[in-house]
């Protein structure tokens, strides 16, 4: 940060505060779609880790461009290097290539990148941007010297302009939330269309494996006539938002689109009405609807374009959607798909955390639902990959929340996996995905009241999630445990609806069935069980993990007349 001790100087406070502000609304979000990591911030700097070199000048670019367009009224310097770093145990870099990084910060231009001859090497007819030679830097505590390179733009453009005026669409989920019209005719209210499109920007960049155009690109088609198309191509994303804001009578009234900006096709579109008491209140419950609303639709139409994408083509992303599909059947060669999809995907990219974390997810379900023909070395598996996730990414939410539940049913950890647990949902509050896992870490530990209120809260916000036989077995299992068994058969029987080859919902319904007398409909479930899963007896179900304080559920079992 340029001249910040001069700042802090003269308004303390201010300059905090708008540093806090800078960081949440630019830099992090930033880093997020670059898939960067912060390592640690210095008070009026910060240090991040990237994938690649490429990542990384990217980031900056748009992070310089964010501070020229927006009104943050601060500069910073950028210093970028590649190279080999040491990992403390506390996941702190240490080296000459971090040295030398932080040495090419000091020298960069004000609102400028410096990048080394190494990173150069590696971008240069890659970005559509120039680089001036500053020829070669002796920098302090370096023995050699360093040949720096400033990344230079036209003189009236910002950089990003000059990186491609139609970028390619990434490989993962991309959306772009445009500025929501004020409908209410009266131009004060036009501070609450902003702040919900930066409230739904902020939750959305939350998921890292989402791409979310920054707000200051978004919010340069403000009061222009768009066209979704150009719009798309303009800012390359597949999807874009809109939507407007209408308050009257102490009411507002929300209404949104999601457009597939390829196609022009309408994904989805709903509208949300709420009394206007709690403004923020409002907004955090606006926002954790569109989001919950939105997400599953736009994964299941890029699972789809996946499905259909040939298989020379395939990337790492490709590969993890696929895995997701094959994974959503819940058929023993499904899992087998998915694991083999996983791997391939791990293979193009090791440092894939959330795919890792499937893989981890895949081997459990198989020992789970009893498609393990060795149930030990897919108990192995389920670990090994738990840990290889955990090792590559552990501040993602959903790879975070995915391995807190192979923790719980694997390893039998509850008091280490609800910490897990409860940190994802700190991190991303807005994941249907991260509240799913929730619950089911929370049944396996034996707290079914805290972990129907996270399947209650999952469902809000994907009540059309493509795996919702899932959610509501959770929940009929959790409702068992609270005796309250004609809940429990209604879950099941929506769990039946949604996919009736789904051999857990058998379990849910058997015992509850057993519990309020209904033999017949306790036998009938107890044989579609056994057509389903066989091998099943109760011993073995217990075996295969998570269900120790089931002891109802087992119960249930015992009188529905299933083997022990």
């Amino acid at each position: 940060m340029v001249g910040y001790s001069a700042l802090m100087e003269r308004a303390e406070e201010a300059t905090y505060a708008g540093f806090e502000r800078l960081k949440r609304d630019l830099i992090e979000p930033s880093l997020s779609r670059h898939e960067g990591r912060l390592i640690k911030t210095t008070g009026d700097g910060a240090l991040a880790e990237f994938a690649s070199p490429l990542a990384a000048v990217r980031c900056a670019v748009e992070i310089q461009d964010g501070l020229i367009s927006g009104r943050h009224g601060f500069k910073m310097r950028i210093g970028i290097n590649l190279g080999d770093v040491i990992v403390g145990t506390d996941g702190e870099l240490f080296g000459d290539g971090i040295n030398i990084a932080v040495r090419l910060e000091g020298l960069a231009d004000q609102g400028g990148i410096l990048i080394s001859e190494k990173v150069l090497n590696e971008v240069e007819g890659k970005l559509d941007v120039g680089f001036e030679d500053r020829g070669e830097q002796q920098l302090k505590n370096i023995a050699r010297p360093v040949r720096a390179y400033a990344v230079r733009s036209g003189a009236d453009s910002p950089l990003t302009e000059r990186i491609g005026v139609a970028p390619a669409l990434p490989d993962k989920l991309s959306i772009a939330v445009l500025p929501f019209q004020n409908m209410s005719g009266d131009p004060e209210q036009e501070y609450f269309a902003d702040g919900m499109v930066e409230e739904i920007t902020t939750a959305l960049s939350r998921f890292k494996w989402l791409f979310v155009i920054a707000r200051n690109s978004s919010f340069t088609f403000k009061g222009k006539a768009i066209d979704i198309k150009d719009v798309g191509r303009r800012l390359g994303v597949r999807y874009v938002l809109e939507g407007s804001v209408r308050k009257a009578s102490g009411k507002v009234r929300i209404a949104g689109q999601l457009i597939d900006a390829v196609t022009d096709a309408h994904v989805w579109a709903d509208t949300f009405e709420r009394d206007l008491s709690d403004i923020f209140l409002l907004q955090d419950e606006i926002t954790t609807a569109v989001v919950g609303a939105i997400l599953p639709k736009m994964l299941r139409a890029q699972i789809v374009t996946a499905t259909r994408r040939r298989p020379e083509n395939l990337t790492a992303y490709d590969l993890q959607l696929r895995a997701m599909y094959q994974y959503s059947l819940a058929t023993r060669k499904g899992l087998a798909e998915a694991i083999r999809l996983a791997n391939r995907a791990l293979e193009l990219d090791p440092r894939f955390g959330f795919v890792a974390a499937l893989a981890s997810l895949f081997h459990m379900v198989k020992v789970i639902l009893g498609f393990a023909t060795d149930p030990q070395f897919d108990r192995k598996e389920a670990i090994r990959f738990l840990r290889w996730a955990s090792s590559v990414d552990d501040g993602d939410p959903q790879t975070l929340a995915t391995t807190a539940m192979v923790s719980a049913f694997m390893v039998g950890d509850y008091e280490s996996s609800i910490e897990m647990i409860d940190r994802a949902v700190a991190l991303n509050p807005n994941s249907h995905w991260v509240w799913l896992d929730r619950g089911w870490v929370y049944h396996t530990a034996g707290v079914p009241e805290e972990a129907i209120r996270s399947f209650e809260l999952a469902m809000r916000m994907s009540p059309l999630d493509p795996m919702l036989d899932r959610l509501c077995v959770g929940m009929g299992m959790a409702l068992i445990e609270l005796s309250r068994f004609d809940e429990a058969i209604a879950a099941g029987k929506k769990a039946l609806r949604h996919n009736p080859s789904f051999s857990a919902t058998y379990w849910c319904l058997a015992s509850a069935f057993a519990h309020l007398g209904r033999g017949a409909e306790a036998r009938e479930a107890a044989a579609r069980l056994l057509e389903l899963d066989p091998a099943f007896t109760i011993s073995a179900w217990i075996a295969r993990g998570g269900q120790s304080n089931a002891q109802l559920a087992i119960e249930g079992l015992r009188k529905a007349g299933l083997p022990e």
